[in-house]
């Protein structure tokens, strides 16, 4: 495998990971919570992940699979890797206790206490996010990073699902931080430093992995990406972007979200 794909294959999940930092900067230059705007975003996300795994992600797990595999076989593994993804992820969300869940986004005004208690329990729920962050990104790195070696146009176009979908889970960081210690740079810092585990994630990941590289190993990942995807948007980013909006505008996102995935795939055509 050429160095330079490896090497693009790497930058795309650091990309990838570093998008909380964005969250992160949104929520600490503001002192009051868009709500309509995380609504839409979050929407924006779902819409983004959903399409692009049923649309691009489960077919090329499937062309691979029945072509290494047969028909009959490669389409009851890309089913199952699938419904792997899907079971991979809910066991993860259920380690994590769900009051620090990545996905469930706070808002400004929910953080804004004064009691030191209050702050106490803020920051725990910073730091054990930025830990369930950390966690939930380890696979998507891992995905990302195998993707772009498979393909480096579907790759791009994982990576920046992931990314738009890292952008509250940044918010999910800073905000309780920076309310609990009054310090910006420290609730950024951490919220950025989360997003690392997912090239971390694609390093370990391919150092273990690289010798097993084949057709079914690829479309196997993919598939379990697919499932990875629609579970978050499924149970993290929908149930949270009607929370913080007016049904419809969650609605609105998720459309626009997979309209411009469908133009982005077109584009690559």
């Amino acid at each position: 495998m050429e160095t330079s794909t490896v090497i693009f294959a790497f930058s795309l999940t650091l990309f990838a990971g570093l998008a909380t930092g964005i969250g992160s900067a949104l929520a600490l230059l503001t002192n009051r919570t868009n709500k309509k705007f995380l609504s839409v975003a979050l929407g924006f996300s779902a819409g983004v992940m959903i399409y692009i795994s049923f649309v691009d992600i489960f077919q090329k797990a499937q062309e691979a699979l029945v072509a290494d595999l047969g028909e009959r076989m490669g389409n009851w593994a890309t089913v199952g890797g699938f419904f792997f993804g899907i079971l991979l992820i809910a066991l993860i969300d259920k380690l994590v206790p769900e009051v620090e869940n990545p996905h469930e986004v706070h808002t400004v005004e929910e953080m804004d206490g004064q009691s030191e208690s209050h702050k106490t329990n803020l920051m725990r729920m910073g730091f054990v996010t930025a830990l369930a962050i950390a966690i939930h990104n380890f696979p998507e790195g891992m995905a990302t990073f195998t993707a772009a070696l498979y393909d480096p146009k579907l790759g791009v176009s994982i990576a920046v699902a992931i990314a738009i979908h890292n952008i509250p889970e940044g918010i999910a960081v800073a905000v309780p931080i920076f309310y609990a210690t009054g310090n910006r740079w420290k609730a950024f810092k951490l919220s950025f430093l989360s997003g690392l585990s997912e090239p971390t994630g694609a390093l370990i990941g391919y150092l273990l992995l690289h010798r097993f590289f084949n057709d079914t190993v690829f479309g196997f990942i993919f598939a379990s990406v697919a499932g990875i995807m629609v579970y978050i948007s499924l149970d993290g980013l929908l149930p949270s972007a009607r929370e913080y909006g007016e049904h419809h505008l969650s609605i609105y996102g998720l459309i626009a979200g997979m309209a411009v995935m469908a133009l982005s795939l077109l584009l690559f055509i």
